[in-house]
């Protein structure tokens, strides 16, 4: 009984208190004008204090809204600006590897021979100097056994394998490598040779040919697609082979085989 009392209580309160409110705030015909300026003042700086903090709440919003924003749009710029930079870094390679073609073609001999010309871009990765990847294939019109060469007309190798858009080229220095080449201060002739160890090796020379220490060896033009006059380097030492039937002699190239950059394959 008592709790139903006080319920009833609770209700009749919050009812006078909801109706006084009502008439508070419409104060219809002006009849509450005084209770609404007492509650108004009562009010006005509870008011104030919520205008602010919503007013600061709106603009810690906006603020947190804003570096959101900022935040998007560097991170945009910072892949563009990536991007961008890629690009330079790509047209300076292509314009790198222009002059460095330009100037190759200028001492290559165009006069004398039709060439392919192009950038090594892979090795052996033994490290042997063995062969090297060409960035020219049977697209571009090369076919297995054509000489490679560089600057003014020294010898590389020869190609080896052809692929669509690239080719092995095979090193004067390979093991199976071998071209005719004669002594252009004497006339001997032998076949040059890739020897691991001493680079290349001119052999086959009879006992009656003379070889001298910094004589110059060129490619003979016998038994191969490969043309007469082309350099392969200077006489180094000379030795009497094993039988002591035929001399043989280390030749130095002029070219580093592991550095290789432009070439040209004589078509």
């Amino acid at each position: 009984m008592p709790k139903k009392y006080f319920t009833s209580k609770i209700v009749k309160l919050a009812t006078t208190i909801i109706v006084c409110a009502f008439l508070i705030f419409f104060n219809p015909k002006n009849i509450f004008n005084p209770v609404r300026r007492i509650f108004l003042t009562i009010a006005s700086p509870f008011q104030e204090i919520f205008y602010g903090a919503s007013q600061k709440i709106g603009e810690t919003t906006s603020f947190l809204i804003s570096i959101s924003d900022i935040k998007k749009d560097n991170a945009n710029l910072s892949k563009e600006n990536n991007s961008l930079a890629a690009e330079v870094a790509m047209l300076k390679q292509i314009e790198s590897e222009n002059v460095i073609l330009r100037e190759q073609l200028n001492l290559a001999p165009r006069d004398k021979f039709s060439l392919i010309s192009g950038f090594i871009v892979g090795q052996d990765p033994e490290g042997s100097e063995s062969w090297v990847i060409f960035d020219k294939g049977g697209k571009d019109g090369l076919v297995p056994g054509m000489p490679v060469i560089v600057d003014n007309g020294i010898l590389v190798g020869k190609v080896d394998e052809v692929y669509f858009s690239s080719s092995k080229i095979n090193l004067l220095t390979s093991s199976t490598s071998s071209v005719n080449v004669s002594d252009v201060e004497t006339g001997a002739k032998g076949i040059i040779r890739g020897e691991y160890g001493l680079g290349l090796v001119m052999d086959m020379v009879t006992q009656a040919d003379v070889l001298n220490v910094g004589d110059t060896i060129i490619t003979s033009g016998l038994g191969s697609n490969i043309p007469k006059g082309l350099l392969v380097g200077k006489i180094k030492e000379v030795k009497v082979s094993q039988d002591k039937l035929f001399q043989r002699a280390v030749v130095i190239s002029r070219l580093k085989f592991s550095k290789l950059d432009v070439v040209f394959v004589i078509k």
